[in-house]
């Protein structure tokens, strides 16, 4: 800045390129800059001197069209970026503007929408009804995955055959040389075995705790405690609400006798609503969980893995005395599942309640869409790593946009106004 020994306003005369690119149309602004020390202030009388037709304008520029002198002064800049930042979220105010007859028929198709909503709710009750009459062809299904996990038969050689690929027959063969190999170095060993047979694990062992481990989200809610627990998991079913009931669905956790609760199985109901609420039509997107209820889990005497006695001491101030107090708190656990917080009939709910309910019901859809069908695969670690390529695929794609971008900005000769949209083909 030139100097300015008498401390006196100097109007500085800035160009701001607004319009097509056929049209130029210039606006002067004049911005007060105070000289000397007296500086204070200077963004907000900056913003009070640029023009509202000037900033409405720049509502559609883009760094290709400000122009260096703007660029360079950072009053300009300042007051723009307040003014565009009060413009995220808001309308463009093109539907206030139109004709009162053409607002009218807005209405009527908003009133359309509404009976589409409808329809689309009555839609997801039949696929709901529809859902109830496939359950039972799953459950054959699912009741004999359960007898092969817990061992209580042993599938057949043709229910064994599977198509492996060409590396997985390589490993086959040279994991049975390496087993010929170790038959031939043992052979001593097992003549001296009187009719000792080989151990046979009954079942798939640790069929679902494995899985609980190897889903992250499942994982995190794991506890070490919880593990013995979870090993006399035998199964894992869904059972959808009949026709006529309130739409939901109850997730059903069967458990082999064990030295930690009496309960055979522990359920989780989720209360569902596929209706478009009467405030709110437009913001329907299908069913949607609104509640869940857990169950009472009958704990033997000191089994209970959901709560931590903590003892504390406290000295009495007058006497001096010391005494040990007990406090029972709620301890970190799988279980906890099976204790979820109640939504309220009335009053709105506190933001942890909400956070907790929100993660809950994700994670009873999640055991209901993946989890269940889809058990060996979550068991051996496929879905999961079909899951994670997904994601990969899709990051990837990210990347290479952004890198084409970068380029392009960087390339002096590139000039986005020459870019032409890629047509559409009709076939």
């Amino acid at each position: 800045m030139a100097d300015n020994p008498d401390n006196k306003p100097v109007e500085t005369a800035v160009d701001i390129e607004i319009g097509d690119k056929n049209e130029e149309s210039v606006e002067e602004v004049e911005v007060e800059e105070g000289g000397g020390t007296n500086q204070t202030g200077s963004g907000d009388f900056a913003r009070q001197q640029v023009g509202e037709s000037a900033f409405a304008s720049v509502q559609n520029l883009n760094s290709g069209d400000i122009t260096p002198q703007v660029m360079s002064n950072p009053q300009v800049l300042a007051a723009l970026q307040d003014r565009l930042d009060g413009l995220v979220g808001k309308g463009s105010g093109y539907i206030d503007s139109l004709p009162k007859v053409v607002k009218r028929r807005i209405k009527a198709l908003k009133n359309l929408q509404v009976k589409y909503t409808k329809t689309e709710a009555k839609f997801y009750e039949e696929v709901h009804e529809l859902e109830c009459k496939y359950a039972s062809l799953y459950q054959t299904l699912y009741e004999k995955r359960k007898e092969v996990v817990t061992g209580a038969i042993e599938p057949t050689d043709s229910d064994c055959e599977w198509a492996s690929s060409e590396d997985e027959e390589e490993d086959e063969e040279k994991e049975l040389l390496a087993d010929d190999l170790k038959k031939k170095v043992t052979i001593e060993e097992k003549k001296e075995e009187d009719g000792k047979e080989e151990e046979r694990p009954n079942g798939i062992p640790e069929f679902w705790l494995t899985i609980f481990k190897n889903v992250d989200t499942l994982s995190q809610m794991v506890q070490e405690h919880d593990e013995p627990i979870l090993i006399h998991l035998e199964d894992i079913q869904v059972k959808f609400s009949e026709p006529g009931q309130t739409m939901g669905f109850t997730l059903e956790y069967h458990f082999s006798p064990n030295d930690y609760f009496t309960n055979k199985v522990l359920t989780k109901h989720y209360t569902m609503r596929s209706e478009p609420d009467e405030t709110d039509p437009f913001s329907f997107e299908g069913p949607e969980i609104v509640s869940c209820t857990g169950c009472t889990i009958d704990w033997k005497k000191g089994k209970n893995v959901t709560v931590k006695v903590i003892k504390k001491k406290q000295k009495h101030k007058g006497r001096g005395t010391t005494r040990t107090v007990t406090k029972t708190v709620q301890n970190d656990s799988f279980f906890n599942f099976f204790n979820p917080p109640q939504v309220p009939d009335e009053g709105e709910m506190d933001e942890d309640t909400e956070l907790v309910l929100a993660s809950d019901f994700e994670i009873g859809h999640f055991f209901r869409e993946r989890i269940i069908p889809k058990a060996v695969l979550y068991f051996t670690g496929e879905a999961i790593e079909d899951e994670d390529e997904y994601e990969e695929e899709g990051e990837e794609e990210d990347a290479e946009g952004e890198e084409g971008d970068e380029e392009d900005e960087n390339d002096p000769d590139y000039d986005p106004s020459k870019e032409r949209p890629q047509e559409c083909k009709q076939q």
